[in-house]
């Protein structure tokens, strides 16, 4: 029998931000606001977006998120609907 072990804030947000970027990667585009299943990860970005503008993102979470929004700043001018 295996042990079930819940995930920690950090695991979890590792993981969605994985996700995140590996979309990106993939999709040369920012999840969009007009397509349902991609709502999560924008809520996500937002919500970090506005923990590191109030300056409360922890540390070892700053970088790793300034490389995403540097991406994200990246396909914003892409074409969404491609």
């Amino acid at each position: 029998m295996h042990e079930v072990r819940c995930m920690t804030q950090e695991e979890r947000w590792l993981v969605r931000y994985q996700e995140v970027m590996e979309f990106l990667e993939k999709n040369h585009r920012n999840p969009s606001r007009h397509r349902i299943e991609e709502h999560d990860m924008l809520n996500w970005v937002k919500a970090n977006r506005k923990v590191m503008n109030a300056g409360k993102m922890r540390p070892e979470r700053v970088e790793a998120f300034g490389r995403l929004m540097a991406l994200m700043e990246e396909y914003k001018r892409k074409n969404q609907y491609e």
